[in-house]
């Protein structure tokens, strides 16, 4: 088993952090929360955490049985990720989400903290970090959702609509940096 590297490490948390979006997430908590009352924040964060794990390790064996490799589905996947960023730094919805009736694992684990942006990420980053600094990453992502879910209501006063809505924008941004680095390094342009 390889060591952990530090810098492997803290760039998967980075992009983890951004294309999760935790912070970016937290009008979207705060309306799940406000119709179905109390949010399970640790089952929500245990159910990510597994999420995440389970497909780092099953989803290229998923990707094998309907034939793609991970380069190509990096590739598939910077193109979400630019999407997404596009969405945060505009302002503007591309995807299309109804926000449930009832908050538990679904609404809140998947798909808005590890839905198809984080899955497509990971198949990604496999392509180009070792796995345990990536586990070490998920881990310190999921503990980073369990404190914001924990203390939603006071992060929201704290940043105000304003600090949200720069928060994301800057998000943003450095997902768009990641999607290029992703296309550009699975394509060799």
């Amino acid at each position: 088993m390889h060591p952990l590297i530090f810098r492997e490490v803290l760039s998967v948390t980075m992009i983890l952090f951004a294309i999760i979006d935790i912070l970016g997430a937290i009008p979207v908590i705060i309306q799940v929360r406000q119709r179905v009352g109390h949010i399970e924040s640790e089952k929500a964060s245990i159910a990510v955490l597994v999420l995440m794990v389970v497909f780092l390790f099953v989803g290229d064996e998923l990707l094998a049985i309907i034939g793609l490799d991970i380069s190509s589905f990096a590739i598939a996947g910077s193109l979400v990720i630019f999407i997404i960023a596009m969405e945060m730094v505009l302002g503007v919805d591309f995807f299309k989400e109804e926000v449930p009736l009832s908050a538990s694992i679904v609404p809140i684990a998947f798909p808005l903290i590890a839905g198809a942006g984080t899955m497509t990420t990971l198949l990604s980053l496999k392509s180009q970090y070792q796995t345990q600094n990536i586990i070490v990453g998920i881990v310190l992502n999921t503990v980073v959702v369990y404190l914001v879910l924990k203390n939603v209501k006071w992060l929201e006063k704290l940043l105000g609509p304003v600090g949200l809505s720069i928060l994301r924008k800057s998000f943003g941004i450095i997902l768009l940096a990641i999607a290029i680095k992703l296309f550009r390094s699975n394509t060799h342009l």
